[in-house]
């Protein structure tokens, strides 16, 4: 079997999630490096093609908004090859216009547009849709890297 080492998907999740280094390798030593990654909803597979935009398949209920994390181990837990929410995550409630069922789960670098997807992951189970339903992250749910 070949890919990525243990070692290396851990050390990139965390890098990613909590800028935090690894070791010889790399680190968050930019001049402005991102302090926050946002979550977005969709309600189809938004893709992993170099020129996917985040807002590619994104949600648009009445209420939806993005919501920011910070890259730190207080919004994300890194456990081997995956990620979740440090703590559950609600977003905005749907007023109106509730449109698809949200599917999977984008993790991106702008709070709203085009920002660029870093990753994505299907949810499982997905989130049903009615005017009333504030769509909820929990610390299960996973984004895994392969």
């Amino acid at each position: 079997m070949s890919g990525k080492s243990t070692y290396l998907r851990n050390g990139w999740l965390k890098l990613l999630f909590q800028a935090t280094a690894i070791a010889n390798v790399a680190d968050n030593a930019a001049s402005s490096p991102l302090t926050t990654l946002y979550l977005s909803l969709h309600t189809s597979d938004p893709g992993l093609a170099p020129a996917t935009e985040q807002s590619q398949g994104e949600t648009a209920y009445t209420g939806y908004a993005r919501i920011g994390l910070t890259r730190s181990a207080v919004g994300w837990t890194v456990t081997g090859n995956e990620v979740t929410p440090a703590a559950n995550v609600d977003f905005g409630e749907c007023t109106a216009s509730p449109g698809s069922a949200i599917t999977y789960v984008g993790v991106g670098t702008l709070a709203s547009g085009n920002g660029k997807l870093l990753m994505s992951g299907a949810l499982s189970p997905s989130i049903t849709m009615a005017t009333g339903v504030i769509p909820r992250l929990t610390t299960a749910s996973k984004i895994t890297e392969t």
